[in-house]
């Protein structure tokens, strides 16, 4: 079998929760060798056994270092001038504090690729702050911009920018790889979170910087861009009364004759006959008269049935999925294997699962998946392959403190 695109690379990664983690998940998944800082003091959801930990720490290697011990700073100084990359998200000056700076790294490792991915990034009055998903959504806008009118403290609640920050890392390395071959040199890379989650607000900015316009929240409408219908509708109510159990489905009639193939699909009732409604403009003001009649024309159908009904016909639409839909009723996913049981058992906490990675190469599959490894798992296989350490070696590191 062909490697995998980045295999013999060698990623140091301090990163921890989610946005770090989840980008050198994605560099692990394409075959580079990430060992994984961790300590035994840090706990909640950087322990080995939290579900965070297991999501983004797949198919690394797991070295626990006491970074408050000098012995173990100096083994990460050694790891450090070995490898390829060095990555981090916590606040700035951490990795500089135990005299692991760029500076300090480049002088042994000139072609080391240093990715310091903080929340405001490395300069500014905001540079020292400590950032969370949902602190960098409101300071950057998208809170308010994807929360309900009237409702502007309630936003996105997934961890959105945590993702983009991770892939914005990984491209980060990635660019930065191809510059080193070119130049032969590394360099330091100084991401600011921040910026990434302003970057989605480029809309609202221009609007506001063009037309002195402050964007608000809209809910399910568009704010820029002219459709209607465009909304979530409640169909037939699954086997309890729960809100978890209720079903809906999103329609998206984006041009005319979207809505002319709604029409069809629904039987072209007397009410969309209605001259007003042929054109854009006179469904967005009657919004409210359409999304009555769809709402009530899909209150007792089944959502997947009219999702397959709408999309033969020509119509935007998809089922509102939960994470069972996608375990258990996806044909897409059944089809990929896109959800997967890994092999090996996790000690304690026993079958863990993994999502592959959403990217096919033709030449270089990438299709290996390891488990996340426990606290200190592979200290000693990391110690032996990059610094070449002897038994005696590590235990005098055991001995001292350094490793945990």
């Amino acid at each position: 079998m062909s490697s995998r695109p980045l295999e013999g690379l060698k990623i140091l990664d301090f990163t921890h929760v989610l946005a770090g983690p989840f980008g050198t998940r994605v560099l692990g998944d394409l075959g580079a060798d990430v060992v994984k800082v961790n300590s035994a003091s840090r706990g909640g959801v950087n322990a080995p056994e939290s579900p965070y930990y297991i999501m983004w720490n797949r198919n690394k290697r797991a070295l626990s270092l006491d970074m408050s011990n000098e012995a173990g700073q100096q083994i990460a100084l050694d790891l450090a001038v070995k490898a390829d990359v060095v990555i981090d998200n916590f606040s700035v000056g951490v990795l500089d504090r135990w005299g692991l700076g760029y500076e300090r790294v480049q002088e042994t490792n000139p072609g080391v690729i240093y990715v310091q991915m903080s929340g405001m990034g490395d300069n500014g009055p905001w540079s020292d702050f400590v950032t969370y998903a949902p602190t960098i959504h409101a300071v950057c806008g998208l809170t308010h911009l994807t929360g309900v009118p009237g409702r502007e403290d309630i936003g996105v609640g997934y961890s959105y920018n945590d993702h983009q920050s991770g892939l914005h890392g990984t491209v980060a390395v990635l660019a930065a790889l191809v510059a080193r071959r070119r130049t032969g040199r590394g360099q330091r890379v100084d991401m600011s979170q921040f910026e990434v989650g302003a970057n989605f607000c480029g809309p609202a900015l221009l609007d506001y910087l063009a037309n002195g316009v402050a964007a608000r929240s809209c809910a399910n409408k568009l704010p820029y861009d002219q459709a209607a219908p465009h909304n979530v509708y409640r169909c037939a109510p699954a086997e309890t009364e729960s809100v978890a159990d209720e079903r809906w489905l999103a329609i998206a009639c984006m041009t005319d004759e979207h809505w002319r193939n709604l029409r069809v699909a629904m039987g072209d009732p007397d009410w969309a006959q209605d001259t007003s409604l042929k054109n854009v403009e006179g469904r967005i003001a009657n919004e409210a008269l359409i999304d009555q009649n769809i709402a009530g024309w899909l209150a007792d159908k089944d959502d997947y049935e009219m999702m397959d009904l709408l999309q033969k016909a020509g119509v935007p639409a998809g089922v509102v999925q939960n994470g069972a839909d996608l375990q258990e009723r996806d044909p897409q996913f059944e089809l990929s294997d896109y959800l997967i049981e890994l092999d090996d058992p996790l000690p304690v906490i026993g079958p863990t699962f993994a999502d592959r990675l959403p990217i096919r190469f033709s030449r270089t599959p990438c299709n290996e998946y390891t488990r996340v490894r426990t606290l200190g798992e592979d200290n000693e296989a990391v110690l032996r392959d990059w610094l070449g350490s002897s038994d005696d070696e590590i235990q005098q590191a055991t001995e001292r403190g350094a490793l945990n």
